[in-house]
């Protein structure tokens, strides 16, 4: 992928001159938390959420054009009115063809001509309709699938090799799937059987705005067709499973799993010259082939027609994109009110070209003083997981020593990248929207096969660093928290240390966990894929895995439906194991920086300070579909949980608050599960 250095010595003497600008006080309160947002009416043993956020979630209003709503939330919308002014600026200079400025400028441009787009109409699609209406044969099906402009039941990516993470490999995955997750097709129940009514309802208005002639059972086809698809699908849990999906193939093993996708010529006319790759869920990539094979062929035109034009829906007139945020927004996810074309144009400039204002963003928002002390931070987290590793009593010593050694070579990258996005050869122009995107496509497809030609390099991002989130990647021992995240409440450089600690330091500890949770576990201290651990050791870390899973198993927030343990276990272990880990570091600086008692403030004292800041990051709202969905696809828990189901396995937490056995969250010391 093309990419250059950043021009850091520039870089720091504009991002040096924002540091006058900062305030002098926490964003939040007296000292960095939302005391106004707390109800102290709620024993913190009863409900921990309630008590830090009661007031919070009682008198703020869930958006109209939102399902959910938190901190994450507020921070991107921030980050968007940030990224809107770049995109201005962008706009109004006479910029150079090709450069990053004519790219967002025209880009947005494109997006927010509606009336271009309502003028063209369904002009631009009827080439692709055409070479849908041309199939004739399953052959002819699975050539179109073979295509980056249309829907395959199955998908493509090019990753680091778990057996080699310096070198690319392709995967391939399952797919097919208008309501994304399987669950959507097979749940019998009442709410989940009206989503299916409704996606049959959206594919007849597709049908209908397009003026496409179908048979009138069409839409009930495609969903019977999809269905078959949902169930050869592995379930969400098993397919995060890094040894089951470490699946090598070679091409002609796996055209003989699926000969009816012809994946010899697909793969070919795609440009994937490998003689082998990985299938990451074999067993439905042939129950898909067999559903294909076993569909009649006007249900496979009606299936490819219908995606082609859903998936583009908001690049068509007004009516398209009304219908898919019917369904897809207002349906499965309960959102009353589609978000305002601009904001929506906003979003889509940073995802596609986020680098390209990323580099702005962080020069104006990132000070050099936030990096220094995310840095301190960081090694605090790791000085801190170090010493539980090495006082770890359920670890024997030859694992201890791969664990050690894993963590020594943890790689933190905070803020921004070191090598910035290049978008050399992406054409885009101001009136033409549709074209933009799929030459987009194409470029991005360009640069995917350039990726699988090339060792991997370590250095690049698959985020700006505008956005709000935190990551880690097995495979190459990274944790990675771009400016986007390292704002007010998770960080504020002019808060009480214990919020930072409680909240970013709880962050930073939980992607450090990730590295040691029930997936991350797998791979070594070269991002290998590989098996390091003891039998002995092996046994104790499953049995308190298993009792974790268990704990959340039960928390049931709607309609009786629960938490998996098990497709969430991975972010479970990630939050208990974090907030652990940040504790200990608190507890650290509280030695050195207070002689071994932190003050009192406001009524507070440190430890309850550190709690309450984990509380406040995960306050959230959800409209019930929402809440649904996130349960149905993880792996997240829910935010609640997130917060109660963490705390109440800590002893520190039962000791700041005066937590007894008379209280709701209260568990016995030898159900509180501790693995890190």
């Amino acid at each position: 992928m093309k990419k250059f250095l950043m021009a850091c010595a520039a870089g720091a003497a504009l991002l040096a001159g924002q540091a006058s600008a900062q305030e002098s006080e926490p964003r939040f309160g007296t000292f960095g938390f939302d005391v106004e947002g707390m109800d102290r009416s709620v024993q913190p043993g009863d409900d921990f959420n309630r008590f830090a956020n009661g007031a919070w979630l009682e008198t703020t209003e869930l958006p109209s054009d939102r399902s959910r709503y938190g901190v994450f939330t507020m921070l991107a919308e921030e980050a968007e009115v940030n990224v809107r002014a770049i995109i201005d600026e962008a706009a109004a200079e006479k910029a150079a063809p090709g450069s990053n400025s004519q790219l967002v400028g025209d880009l947005f441009a494109s997006w927010m001509n509606a009336d271009a787009i309502e003028a063209r109409g369904l002009e631009p699609v009827q080439p692709y309709l055409a070479e849908i209406a041309a199939v004739e044969t399953h052959e002819d099906a699975a050539a179109l699938f073979a295509t980056i402009h249309h829907q395959a039941p199955f998908s493509v990516a090019v990753w680091a090799d778990p057996a080699d993470p310096t070198m690319n490999a392709l995967r391939l995955f399952q797919g097919g799937l208008g309501m994304g997750n399987r669950d959507y097709y097979l749940e019998d129940t009442e709410r989940f059987q009206a989503y299916r009514e409704a996606y049959v309802d959206y594919i007849n208005t597709v049908f209908e705005l397009a003026g496409l002639e179908v048979s009138d059972s069409a839409a009930e086809d495609i969903l019977a067709f999809e269905t078959e698809i949902a169930a050869a699908h592995w379930t969400r849990e098993r397919s995060r499973q890094a040894t089951e999906t470490y699946n090598v193939m070679t091409v002609s093993e796996l055209d003989a799993l699926a000969p009816a996708f012809n994946f010899p010529e697909g793969m070919a006319a795609l440009g994937l010259d490998v003689d082998e790759l990985i299938v990451m869920q074999p067993s439905a990539i042939e129950g898909t082939a067999a559903a294909f094979e076993a569909a009649d062929i006007e249900t496979i035109r009606n299936w490819l027609a219908f995606h082609f034009i859903d998936d583009r829906s908001s690049w068509l007139p007004a009516a398209f994109d009304e219908a898919s945020f019917d369904f897809f927004g207002r349906t499965l996810r309960g959102q009353a009110e589609q978000r305002s074309r601009d904001r929506r144009g906003v979003q889509l400039v940073g995802g596609a070209l986020g680098h390209a204002v990323g580099q702005i963003y962080v020069q104006r928002h990132f000070p050099p003083e936030a990096k220094a002390q995310m840095d301190a931070l960081v090694q605090d987290l790791i000085v801190a997981f170090r010493g539980r590793l090495e006082q770890l009593e359920w670890m024997d010593d030859e694992t201890r020593a791969q664990a050690l050694l894993k963590l020594s070579t943890f790689e933190p990258r905070i803020g921004y990248p070191e090598i910035w996005d290049e978008y050399d050869g992406l054409e885009i122009a101001a009136d033409d929207y549709f074209g933009n995107r799929m030459r987009m496509a194409e470029f991005n497809w360009a640069e995917t096969l350039e990726d699988l030609s090339e060792p991997v390099d370590p250095r690049e991002w698959g985020w700006p660093p505008q956005i709000v989130n935190a990551s880690y990647n097995p495979l190459q021992n990274q944790i990675t928290f771009p400016a986007g995240i390292l704002q007010a409440p998770f960080f504020d450089m002019n808060a009480d240390p214990a919020m930072n600690f409680g909240a970013i330091g709880g962050v930073i500890g939980h992607e450090i966990g990730h590295g040691f949770d029930d997936q991350g576990r797998r791979y070594d201290a070269e991002g290998r894929l590989r098996d390091w651990w003891t039998e002995e050791t092996n046994s104790r870390f499953v049995e308190r895995s298993n009792g974790l899973a268990a704990q959340y198993d039960g928390f049931c927030p709607i309609d009786e439906m629960c938490v998996n343990g098990r497709l969430s276990m991975g972010e479970n272990i990630g939050d208990l194991g974090g907030l652990q880990m940040a504790y200990t570091a608190w507890r650290a600086y509280v030695d050195e920086h207070y002689g071994g008692q932190a003050p009192v403030i406001d009524g507070f004292t440190g430890d309850q300070r550190f709690f309450l800041a984990w509380a406040q990051v995960w306050r959230n709202l959800y409209t019930d579909d929402a809440l649904r969905a996130q349960l149905v696809n993880g792996p997240h828990s829910p935010p609640r949980y997130r917060i109660n189901g963490v705390v109440r396995n800590l002893d520190a937490w039962y000791e700041a608050f005066g937590i007894t056995e008379e209280h709701e969250l209260y568990l016995p010391p030898e159900q509180r599960v501790r693995i890190w």
